[in-house]
């Protein structure tokens, strides 16, 4: 029996790069995820606190700077297999000392945040924090602009422990981002 030649399929990775603009691409756990672009809350969220974190973590103003805060950076957890894109990360710059001169980020973040929305948290929840767990992402942080919270978590032997959990106009000082507080309001637009 003569064996077919296999159908030329493109390889997941190359079917995320030829997602449309208009959709953001990860290959988790060998599944190809799209999803539109964010709402504008989720963007105002994003936004802000990426300021209340780039400040005092990124540029070290009124803070100890050493990190940085990049949004929606294309992480390869591995190589072209596993790609996730988080709403935000952040690296300490002693683990990561320049930032990639292309898109593709090969160091594990030290933390992620990841802004729900109705369409993406139980993905978010259910799929992306137990991907991260698994690549040793020691810090995850969920926000929800809707019911205005944050949760915040803490990689403890291979398992995510809930540090913190806030609501509303909350002081946020939560690891590790602990150093300067900003109000959680910042982010409800």
């Amino acid at each position: 029996m003569t064996a077919l030649p296999a159908p030329n399929r493109a390889s997941l990775y190359e079917q995320l790069c030829a997602l449309p603009e208009n959709l953001t691409g990860e290959l988790i756990d060998g599944q190809l995820h799209a999803q539109p672009r964010p709402s504008g809350r989720h963007g105002l969220a994003e936004r802000a606190l990426n300021v209340d974190l780039g400040g005092p973590y990124d540029f070290g103003r009124n803070g100890p700077g050493g990190w940085w805060i990049i949004p929606e950076p294309e992480v390869h957890f591995v190589r072209d297999s596993e790609v996730a894109v988080p709403d935000l990360a952040g690296w300490r710059r002693e683990r990561m000392p320049r930032v990639p001169d292309d898109q593709r980020f090969e160091v594990v973040p030290d933390w992620v945040c990841e802004i729900l929305s109705p369409t993406s948290a139980r993905r978010d929840r259910i799929v992306k924090l137990p991907f991260y767990a698994r690549h040793g992402v020691a810090y995850a942080w969920l926000v929800d602009p809707e019911a205005h919270t944050l949760e915040a978590f803490a990689l403890r032997q291979g398992h995510w422990l809930l540090i913190a959990s806030l609501q509303d106009d909350a002081a946020v000082r939560v690891a590790p981002f602990d150093a300067v507080a900003f109000p959680l309001a910042d982010l409800w637009a």
